[in-house]
């Protein structure tokens, strides 16, 4: 069975055992004593919506680790009295699929509605994901997806189209020391010190189960009556926590200077950062996704593959796991810092933003205008637009695609002389040549 996550709906707390796991015994009974995840429980919110009016809809949850997928599954069954089928797309395969389906038979003969839960269904190949959607698609059961990968990439279009994507977020700071607190309540240990408290929360980073296991480990060790500070929670996690204080100013130096040795191409510092950065206990993961912002942020289309190498590397963590996949994340670290760079998008990102909250909203010109009926052709929707495709080099030359009032056009993006930029920089000033000579023909 897949780990479960530490706040969900089960067993009431009296019929577990006193030596069951913490993040066991702290399941919530009801949607109110869920911690986190407020824009999809809050007043009003879709997920809060779909346990107040009694309709389970089928949904995929994507979230990080410890963020409470499985407990919000769980909490639907249980809240809706529905059969509950969990599947981990880990260990299992077609016969899991076709056994869900028998159950969901049963329960349906039963009188009796049946959620099915899928655990990492990213791991389910094309197949096995179609398996779900006639059963989806007749009502059979209601599906439940839990997913840590962009379920754009990784979910079938079939079934995503049959399911609404709830994201989750991870779990606050204040979130977590809430939930500290109940735990300490729980095991009836001595309050940590404050510094204690903060680099478990720390530690932590967003993940509740995380959280919840390391405190017991480290409450076992050294006994519910002694005071927990720094120093007995450095002797109880050993040198990871010592040389990493996630929550500290030392994390943050630490993924700057990473980021700027990057930036300043310099691939031997890049390597020396990241290896700091592992060896001090970051989550790789956490690494790759910076990386994938550096692509963005530092190269943009100087190297556009250095997006899709930060991406590739990002997957390959996630397939292989600690310390394999740390090779991929470091090629990725040496490719990103010898890359050309450019901020030309990232800037004129920002400029575009900014000129649109500013500038408002102008309506789109008539020959920009869809005009799917005759109405609006009568209208003149898309009168007198010039298809590309069948102007010469595929190029109309002169015309204008910002709002008429915008004239001059303003300009966002100016390329580098850098990488693929030189080439993109050289088409744009050829283009922009054939404008002002279809101008001055005009």
């Amino acid at each position: 069975m897949p780990e479960s996550d530490p706040v969900s709906a089960a067993t009431p707390a009296s019929a577990l055992a006193a030596d069951a796991p913490l993040a066991e015994r702290l399941r919530p009974r009801h949607i109110d004593e869920v911690i986190g995840q407020r824009d999809l429980l809050g007043p009003g919110k879709p997920v809060r919506v779909a346990f107040e009016s009694g309709r389970p809809h089928s949904m995929i949850l994507w979230g990080p680790p410890g963020v409470g997928k499985t407990t919000l599954a769980r909490l639907m069954a249980d809240a809706f009295d529905s059969h509950f089928v969990q599947i981990s797309a880990v260990l299992g395969g077609v016969k899991d699929i076709r056994d869900a389906v028998d159950q969901a038979k049963l329960a349906q003969s039963r009188g009796r509605r049946c959620i099915v839960f899928v655990d990492e269904v990213h791991r389910f190949n094309k197949a096995q994901q179609d398996a779900f959607l006639p059963h989806v698609e007749s009502g059979l059961f209601t599906f439940i997806g839990a997913t840590t990968e962009n379920p754009s990439f990784e979910v079938n279009s079939a079934l995503l189209s049959r399911a609404t994507v709830h994201v989750l977020q991870p779990l606050s700071e204040d979130d977590l020391r809430t939930l500290l607190a109940t735990a300490r309540a729980e095991l009836h240990a001595a309050e940590p010190t404050p510094e204690a408290a903060q680099r478990l929360i720390a530690y932590a980073d967003g993940d509740a189960r995380r959280l919840l296991n390391t405190y017991e480990n480290v409450v076992r060790m050294v006994g519910p009556d002694a005071v927990l500070d720094e120093a007995a929670l450095e002797r109880s996690l050993g040198a990871q926590l010592r040389r990493y204080d996630k929550g500290g100013e030392q994390f943050y130096d630490t993924i700057s200077a990473l980021h700027k040795s990057v930036r300043g191409s310099s691939p031997d510092a890049a390597l020396y950062w990241f290896a700091r950065m592992v060896d001090g206990g970051v989550d790789p993961r956490y690494i790759a996704r910076r990386l994938i912002r550096m692509a963005n942020e530092d190269i943009g289309l100087a190297d556009p593959r250095a997006l899709r190498l930060a991406l590739d590397a990002s997957e390959t963590y996630e397939r292989l796991g600690s310390p394999e996949g740390e090779l991929a994340l470091a090629q990725a670290v040496v490719y990103l810092a010898v890359a050309p760079k450019s901020n030309a998008v990232y800037t004129a990102w920002k400029a575009a933003r900014a000129f649109v909250q500013q500038d408002g909203s102008r309506p789109v010109p008539l020959h920009l205008r869809n005009a799917p009926t005759k109405l609006m052709q009568n209208l003149d929707y898309g009168r007198n637009y010039r298809y590309a495709h069948d102007e010469a080099d595929g190029y109309p030359s002169g015309e204008q695609y910002f709002p008429d009032a915008h004239d001059p056009a303003p300009r966002f993006y100016a390329p580098v002389d850098r990488g693929l930029e030189i080439r993109i920089g050289e088409k744009l000033a050829q283009l922009r040549q054939l404008d002002e000579q279809a101008k001055k023909n005009r």
